[in-house]
């Protein structure tokens, strides 16, 4: 493909992430799958700067584009190289018009950045948020994983305070690995790795993963227990449940159990869990704010109304662990947001209406907000979440 064509192509599939944030459709990695699948004749090279095309013009707009030319046109206006590719050639963009319209820059469309400011997140902290991230991994020790060697074998790095941790950079074919297939390393956020130390899970617990998702603080929370004990692992989402099965074979998890859920009706499909909880963890649904630096076009899809559902979905969750936990047990409550309505502001209406449990400090990472802790892009180079840990009485 000429550079003209890699233009012409990232716009083609820019209108269809647009489309997609618009309409609820499908992510971008995927869209950019789909488009390739039909066109054999786009090389590894080609296939690799098209992508970097469209996460450039993703990232540079904080609000959602009129079009995929709009998007790269305003990428075009910042890069005379790219503008050179605006040529009119047969497979390449028409040239640009002196008044043609495009994107403007930014990092996160207005209504989210007058939130933000509420949480106090300020603008270095909002546009680390659209910066690209590493690629983490978690070691594995139950699966004979030595840190030690695979920072030598995988030229990575280290993250202070997670001895088993690796970062690596950003697009490592890390799934080609032996290490990744012999169930050695987890693909998982430094961040991911920290919030899931607030269970603080020792061998033999009995604990709930509320909505575990495909598993991996399933996964995580194994690994702690050196195996020994349970781990209920649930979720209402079948297709991303079906994935923990697997992924917990290679990594040699066998504590763990899954069970699917119904909407609405988790307390009775949950009944014979009463009172027995060490740790009941719920990784909330939640806006995804602090995952933008994966899923930029991701701050396109959000609206204030979806903002509404998943705060009263949070509270609803956090009402549905309460009576699972048992006496001196702890209820561990994550979301991968930044905004303190889904964080801080959740936890200060848990303690009113259950003003006998107990808020502690739950990891040693990150910043004090509210009864928790906010780690962010910016100031922990992580993936942005808020933690709390809550208590039950004895």
């Amino acid at each position: 493909m000429t550079p003209a064509a890699r233009t012409q192509a990232a716009i083609e599939i820019l209108d269809q992430v647009i489309d997609a944030a618009r309409a609820g459709g499908a992510a971008g990695d995927t869209l950019i799958a789909r488009y390739f699948a039909t066109r054999r004749y786009a090389g590894s090279k080609d296939r690799r700067a098209v992508r970097e095309l469209v996460y450039a013009a993703i990232r540079r707009a904080g609000e959602a584009p009129e079009n995929g030319r709009a998007a790269m046109v305003g990428l075009a206006r910042d890069d005379d190289a790219i503008a050179a590719t605006f040529d009119g050639s047969p497979h390449g963009p028409a040239p640009i018009a002196a008044d043609e319209p495009s994107s403007k820059a930014g990092t996160v469309p207005a209504w989210i950045g007058k939130r933000f400011k509420a949480s106090e997140i300020g603008p270095a902290e909002a546009a680390a948020l659209v910066e690209r991230a590493p690629l983490d991994l978690r070691v594995n020790v139950s699966r004979g994983g030595d840190p030690a060697t695979l920072f030598a074998d995988l030229g990575a790095k280290a993250i202070a305070g997670l001895p088993n941790a690796l970062r690596l950079p950003s697009g490592t074919a890390i799934e080609a690995t032996d290490a990744f297939r012999s169930g050695q390393v987890e693909v998982q956020d430094a961040g991911s790795q920290m919030v899931t130390l607030a269970a603080r899970v020792t061998p033999g617990m009995a604990v709930i993963d509320l909505c575990a998702g495909a598993g991996g603080k399933s996964l995580a929370l194994a690994a702690m227990m050196n195996n020994e004990g349970a781990i209920l692992a649930t979720d209402t989402d079948r297709g991303r449940l079906s994935r923990l099965p697997p992924r917990a074979e290679r990594a040699g998890a066998s504590i763990i159990e899954t069970r699917l859920l119904n909407p609405n009706t988790e307390a009775a499909a949950l009944a014979d869990w009463t009172a027995r909880a060490d740790v009941v963890l719920i990784d909330a649904p939640c806006s995804g704010t602090g995952t933008w630096r994966r899923n930029p076009e991701a701050r396109w899809r959000l609206t204030p109304a979806r903002i509404e559902r998943l705060v009263d979905t949070q509270r609803r969750l956090l009402g549905v662990a309460v009576p699972l936990v048992k006496p001196g047990g702890a209820l561990v409550y994550i979301v991968c947001s930044l905004l303190d309505e889904e964080g801080a502001d959740q936890l200060t209406h848990f303690l009113s209406a259950h003003p006998d449990w107990t808020a502690e400090p739950p990891i040693p990472f990150g910043r004090p907000r509210g009864a928790g802790v906010r780690l962010t892009p910016a100031h922990d180079q992580t993936d942005g979440f808020f933690v709390a840990r809550l208590v039950r009485p004895c």
